[in-house]
């Protein structure tokens, strides 16, 4: 059983799936607007938590460097533009100040358990120096029916790491699909995030209730796999759209900081 749900969400990840190398080299100029197909309640864009050091680099005119940890559903093979982080990148260039610079690099944490992941944190930062942090976990654990208290306390370590590296942090849950949601039990994973996420003050971002928002509606058709790579880049531009929204509200940038 859990073979045939890791073949399902590796095909979901491949046909929603920004390799390792900076997510935005060869990002394609955004739309002024978001597509219909993106539109989503203010409240699963809106977090009590803030992002202190990205509204700091913003204002002070420092670049931003922004770092998403995730598995490879952060990817869409052979179409590195049309991922999240990238779409994210270019949504952010977009509304931010020409003279802001903003990176968005990828690493990559293949088949690893949380616990696994914030193993490498502290070696990982300091190796690069983000302003923010996207970390974008707990479909492996689910799959693999870790622990969920050992997944929080996973989750809390790796917060702590990132956070004592200087970087501000964004949870990321697991990502909505149709296909597989009978076959993990994905809600205790998912309630553990956001314990973590309101024990630290950080903001996460609820990539879960969204794709199943989108799916719901008849946005997205998420259980079938038949438009493939063109679906996914659809998704992925929405979600990077809704993160670079949600990162820029998270830090309160107001107009002074955001282009007319």
């Amino acid at each position: 059983m859990k073979a045939k749900v890791l073949l399902s969400l590796v095909l979901l990840c491949g046909s929603l799936a920004a390799p390792v190398a900076r997510a935005g080299d060869a990002a394609a100029p955004a739309a002024p607007t978001a597509p219909a197909a993106c539109e989503l309640p203010s409240y699963l864009l809106n977090s009590e938590s803030q992002l202190p050091k990205v509204a700091e680099a913003v204002k002070a005119g420092k670049p931003l460097e922004i770092l998403v940890i995730g598995s490879r559903s952060t990817t869409i093979p052979a179409s590195e533009s049309s991922s999240y982080p990238a779409r994210m990148e270019a949504i952010l260039k977009e509304k931010l100040p020409p003279s802001e610079a903003v990176h968005v690099s990828v690493e990559i944490q293949s088949k690893k358990t949380a616990e696994e992941a914030a193993s490498t944190f502290v070696k990982l930062m300091e190796a690069k120096t983000p302003t923010l942090v996207v970390w974008q976990t707990g479909t492996v654990d689910a799959i693999r029916s870790i622990d969920p208290d050992e997944f929080r306390s996973a989750v809390t370590d790796g917060v702590i790491a990132l956070q004592k590296a200087g970087a501000d942090v964004v949870l990321m849950n697991l990502q909505y699909s149709p296909r597989t949601e009978t076959m993990i039990s994905a809600q205790p994973f998912l309630d553990n995030m956001r314990v973590v996420a309101q024990e630290h003050d950080i903001p996460l971002f609820d990539r879960f209730t969204i794709m199943r928002q989108w799916n719901d509606q008849g946005q997205f058709d998420l259980f079938s796999p038949s438009r493939g790579p063109e679906l996914a880049k659809q998704v992925h531009d929405c979600l990077g759209r809704a993160l670079a929204q949600f990162v820029i509200d998270a830090a309160h940038l107001g107009p002074a900081q955001q282009q007319n």
